[in-house]
């Protein structure tokens, strides 16, 4: 399927690795141009350099945080009008409810709403007025099923996710969409870091940490990356313009709801 894409421009937050790479890598290989970014310098130019080899598009790389207004200017001072825009961050932390504090409720605040929140102020209008655009949100499966060691993961992300979806009512009929993909279980870094939390907690080996962690998968399996960018592919599409305002789980079946 031709997804339409070619030529299009798009920034990645986050996407020198991980899902975010992911993402990346399948709309390079749709012919769009891509913005990586990355807080680490070699992982950015890495990416880069991969992404140039592959697929022959234009790559730029933004080594910024994008939870900051610098950040944010560099990445648009890099593609002032993105076609695309992919919003992604570092997952928080895991901890028990009891043990936040004010400090890192605000962090987390800052970091997994308002932030992403104030990027797509900065570009939707441009989107509706060019009559295209495709945002899509990297959020977390813990948004529809809450655990109590994840609230800095579904507490803020819900906020966005609220906010998001009010705003793919309004801009849809410009042909700018707004979808949320909502991963669990992904072979990313992610899931090593948990891994070794299971590890500090339990006492046990990094081998039955991971089996415990595919235990809970209906798959019986962690997703690959690739599978998570192209589902994101799909949805930056032009084939997608009447899918707005999901919240889409990958998560190998294993959500136990209806809706």
């Amino acid at each position: 399927m031709d997804l339409g894409i070619a030529g299009r421009s798009a920034i990645l937050i986050a996407s020198s690795r991980g899902l975010g790479r992911a993402c990346a890598e399948s709309i390079a290989r749709e012919g769009a141009d891509v913005v990586i970014n990355g807080r680490n310098a070699t992982d950015v130019e890495t990416a880069v350099a991969e992404l140039r080899a592959a697929h022959g598009v234009t790559v730029t790389g933004v080594v910024a945080d994008a939870t900051t207004a610098e950040g944010r200017e560099a990445l648009l001072a890099a593609c002032p009008a993105p076609d695309i825009v992919l919003l992604n961050g570092e997952g928080p932390t895991p901890a028990m409810f009891d043990t936040l504090s004010e400090q890192q409720w605000a962090d987390t605040a800052q970091r997994s709403m308002i932030a992403p929140l104030l990027f797509v102020q900065a570009v939707l209008p441009g989107m509706c007025e060019r009559g295209f655009g495709r945002i899509v949100a990297i959020s977390s499966a813990m948004v529809k099923s809450p655990n109590p060691l994840m609230s800095l993961s579904h507490g803020p992300r819900l906020g966005l996710t609220g906010v998001l979806k009010g705003l793919s009512k309004d801009v849809v009929k410009h042909n700018v969409t707004i979808n949320q993909l909502l991963p669990e279980r992904f072979d990313t870094g992610r899931q090593r870091q948990m891994a070794e939390l299971a590890m500090a907690i339990k006492g046990i080996t990094y081998e039955e940490a991971r089996a415990e962690m595919i235990a809970t998968i209906k798959a019986g399996r962690l997703g690959r990356p690739e599978e998570f960018g192209d589902a994101f592919a799909f949805l930056c599409s032009a084939n997608a313009g009447y899918l707005s305002g999901q919240n889409l789980q990958l998560d190998g079946g294993s959500y136990e709801g209806v809706f």
